[in-house]
């Protein structure tokens, strides 16, 4: 509170304000210093948890394995053109010659032309279409019974069982073609007609008997030398772990070749992403605990004891020598495969001694990493307990955002002290300049008196 109260002999509001602005400054002064510093911690564990996120992230293949397990498919010199493979994590390495001898079809039937167009009318009654044990019905009559009303019906009925329709015009009128939506004989479909006027007769079809325009059909081929066939030319179950695509009948004498691999690429480079996440997280640990010696700066973390915890148990961790199998190989440790430690802490990566180690001995890497003692194993389960909901950083950050919100606490409880003392001030300083008023008013008085006397004297 500045209020001037009195004579000008005291300027109350200045010297209130002086007094409160220098009986809190020290107390402004810690509780920003604290807010700032405890802000800083909040951040920099914040920066340093995502970096263990990243490094888990970077972990997860290595971790489940998968980084392992990754096969690829070769196909021969202008196989291509003739079928595409794709391996799964379940393929078997191995090697195989596939011929196609014919490529799965789906049936198709054009009916004759109606002269008049989509628009001329078929006939009356009921159209029934059936794929295997699946069929639909169609009522018609001279309201619904146009080429293109028959078309619209079977493409947007709820109980289709697997035809499309449409439209073709030639010079000789339109014509209603029948598609079915899946390739091969089991999708084969039947049209039958009856009641009404006996027009829809004209659609009727029977593959049995009658002749489509594409005749449906199923792939065969031979996977050495077996015989095999399939409804589609898209195979998943012919090898297992295998996915096959049939584009075209090879030559009899000429089989396309397939072959399945280990893909070491995934492997490699889940190994490097692992060795890049670690030396950011040695490059953060450094950053947050350094002490900059000529700006005289500490880092926000320097002598945080849980950080420095969780920077030596993970080296630890990654320093990991394995025992039983693994140890018998010579695959024991992250540097029997080309990753050594090196003296600022970070990790480098010989890819000729990985490759090598991927090449002899790909399941003995694949447990250094994976399995309930692999080192990506371990790494990965720590992360999480640290990291988690309960972990130590959870509640660090808990504990410090408490703090911030005790800090401005502090600050509206000073608030509310300082504007009680400014008001005490301001009452005692007001009544002192109304009293020195008083004084200087009395002082003139005398004043006034004595030198009345002196003048009625001489």
């Amino acid at each position: 509170m500045t209020t001037s109260i009195g004579s000008s002999s005291i300027d109350v509001t200045s010297i209130v304000t002086n007094l409160v602005a220098n009986k809190r400054a020290a107390q402004d002064t810690k509780i920003a210093n604290d807010t700032s510093a405890t802000n800083t911690q909040i951040s920099a564990l914040g920066n340093f948890t995502s970096q263990l996120t990243a490094l888990q992230t970077a972990m997860k293949t290595l971790t489940d394995g998968t980084a392992f397990t990754t096969q690829t498919a070769n196909i021969s010199t202008d196989g291509a053109k003739y079928l595409s493979a794709t391996a799964s994590t379940t393929s078997v390495s191995g090697s195989y010659s596939i011929a196609i001898t014919q490529l799965a079809a789906a049936q198709k039937t054009t009916s004759s032309a109606f002269s008049g167009g989509a628009s001329a009318k078929v006939g009356t009654g009921a159209l029934t279409l059936s794929v295997g044990d699946k069929s639909m019905t169609l009522n018609l009559d001279s309201s619904n019974n146009t080429v293109q009303n028959i078309r619209d019906a079977i493409n947007k009925s709820s109980s289709n069982p697997g035809v499309t329709a449409t439209i073709v015009t030639g010079t000789d009128g339109a014509h209603l073609v029948l598609t079915s939506a899946s390739t091969g004989v089991a999708n084969q479909f039947k049209v039958t007609s009856s009641g009404g006027d006996g027009n829809l007769a004209a659609l009727n079809f029977d593959p049995a008997t009658d002749t489509p325009s594409v005749a449906a059909k199923d792939a065969l081929f031979s996977i050495d030398g077996l015989a095999a066939s399939s409804p589609s030319n898209a195979i998943s179950s012919a090898i297992d772990g295998l996915s096959l695509t049939l584009n075209a009948v090879t030559d009899p004498a000429s089989p396309v070749q397939v072959s399945v691999t280990s893909d070491q690429t995934a492997a490699k480079t889940a190994v490097s992403n692992f060795v890049t996440a670690y030396n950011s997280f040695v490059a953060m640990y450094k950053t947050l605990t350094k002490y900059d010696t000529v700006n005289n700066q500490a880092g926000a973390l320097l002598g945080d004891a849980t950080i420095t915890t969780v920077k030596s148990q993970l080296a630890s961790m990654v320093g990991t020598t394995l025992t039983g199998s693994n140890a018998v190989s010579g695959i024991g440790s992250l540097s029997d495969i080309g990753v050594s430690l090196q003296v600022d802490g970070t990790l480098k990566l010989d890819n000729t001694k990985l490759t090598k180690a991927l090449n002899t001995n790909s399941r003995q890497v694949q447990n250094l990493f994976s399995g309930s003692t692999g080192i990506a194993t371990n790494i990965d389960k720590a992360i999480t307990g640290w990291t988690g909901s309960n972990g130590i950083f959870a509640t660090r950050t808990l504990t410090l955002n408490q703090k911030i919100k005790d800090l401005a606490q502090q600050t509206t409880d000073l608030n509310t002290s300082m504007t009680a003392y400014s008001a005490r001030l301001t009452t005692q300083y007001s009544a002192l300049d109304a009293m020195m008023t008083k004084l200087a008013g009395t002082t003139d008085y005398l004043t006034q008196q004595f030198a009345s006397l002196n003048k009625s004297n001489s």
